[in-house]
């Protein structure tokens, strides 16, 4: 194990230096570490009240491909985001 002796320096402004350089990490960590959002998802009867569609077409694009959907806890979901993805692509792909 490497000891390095400190001269010339009071406990208190040893002290001080180290919380100055961890807050200053922290800081840094703050900046480029930002939490990120939780992803909304959607039951069955919410997607279709969004996308204006019968349960029927939703099973058929969850079927198809066009909506992936997650099963958890015995229900089924969909991603808000993947719903948006989808309906761009669909949107672009008639244009």
């Amino acid at each position: 194990m490497k000891q390095t002796m400190i001269y010339g320096v009071t406990p208190e402004e040893l002290n001080e230096t180290v919380q100055k350089g961890i807050e200053a990490r922290l800081d840094d960590l703050k900046e480029y570490f930002q939490p990120k959002t939780p992803e909304e998802l959607l039951t069955k009867k919410e997607t279709c009240e969004l996308l204006k569609i019968k349960l029927t077409c939703l099973h058929n694009w969850a079927e198809n491909g066009i909506l992936k959907k997650y099963g958890l806890g015995g229900k089924v979901y969909f991603k808000r985001s993947e719903i948006e993805s989808a309906l761009v692509e669909l949107k672009s792909a008639k244009a």
